[in-house]
């Protein structure tokens, strides 16, 4: 590195460990070294010390199957165990015996344990949220909200993601979406939210017979819902567009599309949110708003280490919001003339 920046190795350890007066354009040479080469990202992996030693990890039965449908739940949790790994924390499993967790035998859990900090992946309900954080163990919650700011949070900007989504559909001409989602968690129903905010900023209404709801996020029950719609109305109210609220309602769209001989992007435009592998080989690839998942496991042990590490009872709650981003493939075109 200091070879690359063409100075000596002391001088490159000066301007790394602040310890001597460099001139500025020496140190912006050699950091920009450093950071070209990845040598400040590896000095910084090197650097951690791991303040957890134990994490409970609660999760619903629901996302426990390893499955094509729960591949977004998947991610998260691999991501949150490859930073264990690095970091040396032990994870303690928690397997709800039904589709909600349990706080109290979470809590039980965390103190037969001893353990540092919880992690809760995808259950945001204010009662779970308020019976785990009666306790002192840190908490955060991995994919969900919580809107009384008792404990940190993590997750994607789900409303920021799905108004870019609406707003690219607008932009192609688009005015008749329909919006195909679930009765789902907070950060389902904030996907909504991004539809309705980008309909709000072009000046146009938003239709509530242009929601869509369907009897889950499973591929076959967003089929389903497009099925009888299709079945009712054939021009699907008029639409030129669906915005799915989950790659799994969008790729269940799909085959509802294809089994009514409607072409996709040519007569609909189909669009979805969480960029899933199976979305890549779906006919057409499916264009989506690309959830981060792989990184907010590692976000959530974060927020836990510098909950940990501050001790500051008056800390006040952290909601932590990972970016999301358009991505193109075959399923979106203009509406057709």
């Amino acid at each position: 590195m200091a070879l690359d920046a063409g100075v000596s190795l002391s001088t490159a350890s000066h301007v790394l460990n602040g310890t001597a007066p460099i001139s500025m354009e020496v140190r912006e040479r050699v950091l920009n070294s450093a950071q070209r080469l990845g040598y400040l990202e590896k000095r910084r992996s090197r650097a951690t010390i791991a303040t957890l030693r134990t994490i409970l990890l609660a999760i619903t039965s629901d996302a426990a199957p390893h499955s094509d449908v729960n591949l977004v739940s998947w991610t998260m949790l691999n991501s949150l165990r490859q930073e264990c790994e690095r970091l040396s924390i032990r994870i303690v499993p928690f397997v709800s015996a039904g589709s909600r967790i349990d706080g109290s035998e979470v809590r039980r859990l965390a103190q037969a344990e001893n353990v540092d900090g919880i992690v809760i992946l995808n259950d945001d309900r204010p009662e779970l949220i308020r019976a785990i954080a009666a306790g002192r163990t840190p908490l955060v919650i991995l994919n969900g909200e919580d809107p009384s700011m008792l404990v940190d949070t993590v997750t994607g900007e789900n409303r920021f993601g799905a108004r870019q989504g609406t707003e690219h559909l607008l932009s192609l001409g688009h005015r008749r979406i329909l919006h195909l989602t679930w009765k789902g968690r907070t950060t389902i129903r904030r996907r909504y939210d991004g539809y309705a905010d980008a309909h709000l900023a072009a000046g146009l209404a938003v239709s509530p017979e242009m929601i869509v709801e369907a009897e889950g996020y499973e591929p076959h029950q967003g089929e389903q819902a497009i099925r009888q719609l299709l079945s009712e109305d054939s021009s699907l109210r008029g639409a030129t567009a669906i915005f799915c609220a989950a790659d799994n309602l969008a790729l269940g769209c799909l085959r509802a599309l294809a089994a009514f001989d409607m072409r996709v992007p040519e007569e609909m435009s189909v669009l979805g949110f969480d960029d899933i592998v199976p979305g890549e080989f779906s006919t057409p690839p499916l264009s989506t708003v690309q959830l981060p998942t792989d990184r907010l496991g590692a976000a959530a042990i974060s927020l836990l280490e510098q909950r940990l590490v501050a001790n500051d009872p008056l800390r006040p709650a952290y909601r932590l919001e990972l970016g999301c981003k358009l991505v193109l493939r075959g399923s979106v075109a203009p509406p057709r003339r």
